[in-house]
């Protein structure tokens, strides 16, 4: 039976990605592919500047981003995937801690040039409070980068998932079905200034690179938010949010 037609189990989001670790870097996710790049276009140039990575995972950013010159501190609530990370080389360039990103950011105002948040909205319950956090310890002429799975991956019903190969079982860590439009109200409610915002789709070139792609071709995967503090923060949205992913 092909793993689409499986049951997926959902899991805690913390036991999920400590799972998730041992194969994280290396089963062809298409969406990593996708996102790189255009994680790149929208820091600049990260030379001598102080750079939070928010959910760093195995530090596929983190380390690549010292490696260019930041120097960055990053975070993440896994235990197994900070531990892939700092087996890395160039991981010594970083510091990595251990930090359950719904809670307080354990940083002072103003610390960080660059803020990185990369593929972790979709497991985040109160993105205005989260949004507030990045702004919070973003400097007022930096900006904070924050990249999810498009929202219309829902539609196609994916989340975040993988197989652990460990269990042989089908595995999805906690995700919240939100909107587009969820994110960037959460955003300005947050005081942030929204000055980059694109939607980018799988095509036949990352579908010849990463296979997994293919039946994706089109469809919107990766949204990129570029955001600035100093908006002015606005009165709640009333957002809602469903409890979870579809199983």
């Amino acid at each position: 039976m092909s793993d689409e037609r499986r049951e997926w189990r959902v899991v805690p989001a913390r036991e999920g990605y400590d799972r998730w670790a041992a194969s994280y870097d290396s089963e062809g996710n298409p969406l990593l592919a996708l996102e790189e790049p255009e994680v790149d276009r929208a820091l600049g140039d990260v030379a001598e500047r102080d750079l939070l990575d928010v959910g760093c995972g195995t530090g596929r950013h983190a380390i690549r981003l010292a490696l260019a010159g930041a120097r960055v501190t990053a975070i993440d609530f896994s235990e197994a995937m900070l531990a892939k990370a700092r087996a890395k080389s160039g991981a010594e360039r970083v510091r990595f801690l251990v930090h359950d990103v719904s809670a307080a950011l354990p940083f002072a105002d103003a610390t960080f040039d660059r803020v990185l948040c990369a593929l972790v909205l979709e497991h985040v319950a109160d993105p205005r409070r989260f949004f507030a956090e990045l702004a919070r310890v973003t400097r007022p002429d930096g900006r904070a980068v924050v990249t999810a799975m498009h929202p219309a991956m829902f539609l196609k019903g994916v989340s975040a998932r993988f197989l652990d190969e460990a269990s042989g079982e089908l595995l999805r860590p906690r995700s919240f079905v939100l909107q587009l439009s969820d994110y960037v109200m959460a955003a300005l409610d947050a005081g942030l200034r929204i000055v980059g915002l694109s939607e980018h789709a799988a095509d036949e070139t990352l579908a010849a690179r990463v296979p997994r792609a293919a039946k994706y071709v089109g469809w919107p995967m990766l949204l990129v938010m570029i955001l600035t503090p100093g908006g002015e923060a606005r009165v709640s949205s009333g957002m809602t949010i469903a409890p979870e992913v579809m199983r």
